[in-house]
């Protein structure tokens, strides 16, 4: 199965990110049956205050829901549930939204004040799709060592792990958070024995970077196939 890997550069413009939505979704549905966006992709990642304005309410997402008639999307925004707004993947497939998982582990230092803006979640469930049983996590998930348990019990095929990680610590042999990330994703790997699909954005917001460097990674820890560093990039792989 050929699933795409969209390391695009959201903005913080809620209609370009959605035209941008569509009209990636549109030129790849031909050749792929699955598309993995990164973390907040519908939203931008420093909304600040302007996330009451721009989260979105699940029925602005129908168009999506119609576009997974023909593939399957994961799509990372600012959601509204009831009163409260989460960081959340959505999983469309079949003409319908099949998962929502909210972030449940929210970085609250350094650069990061995600708690001041969203709410926490506290479920993280798994689910079916095209590649067998499935989870996904947003970003800091990952970094809980109580979240890899739960991924590592639960027997799955495929996690998804979309992203929206800065770029920070450069050294003269690459960057320290890329060296970071590719030790939890293989520990994950290895210890689950799942697949692991880890999409990152790029580009710049308010002189905040995001490195990329999205990747496939097999079960047994190795890198299957990667993305650049700091461009936006399709990736196209098959999957079994």
């Amino acid at each position: 199965m050929k699933i795409t890997l969209a390391q695009i550069a959201p903005t913080l413009n809620r209609e370009k990110n959605y035209r941008l939505h569509i009209e990636y979704i549109q030129s790849n549905i031909s050749k792929s049956s699955m598309i993995i966006f990164p973390e907040l992709s519908l939203s931008g990642y420093m909304l600040m205050d302007a996330i009451y304005e721009d989260a979105y309410k699940v029925e602005e997402l129908k168009k999506f829901e119609t576009l997974s008639l023909d593939i399957d999307l994961i799509i990372g925004c600012a959601l509204w549930s009831e009163s409260r707004i989460y960081n959340s993947a959505i999983y469309f497939s079949k003409g319908s939204i099949k998962h929502i998982h909210y972030k449940n582990t929210l970085p609250n230092y350094g650069m990061f004040e995600e708690k001041r803006y969203f709410f926490s979640g506290d479920i993280l469930n798994s689910f079916d799709t095209k590649l067998g049983k499935s989870m996904v996590v947003i970003c800091e998930d990952l970094w809980s060592s109580k979240n890899i348990d739960i991924i590592v019990k639960s027997k799955i095929s495929i996690l998804f792990v979309i992203s929206a990680s800065p770029t920070r610590g450069f050294e003269d042999n690459g960057l320290s958070i890329e060296d970071k990330w590719n030790s939890i994703l293989k520990t994950t790997a290895i210890l689950s024995g799942a697949t692991i699909i880890y999409v990152n954005r790029v580009g710049f917001e308010d002189g905040l970077g995001f490195w990329g460097g999205s990747r496939v990674i097999s079960g047994d820890g190795k890198i299957i196939s990667r993305c650049k560093l700091f461009n936006e990039q399709s990736m196209h792989i098959n999957i079994r």
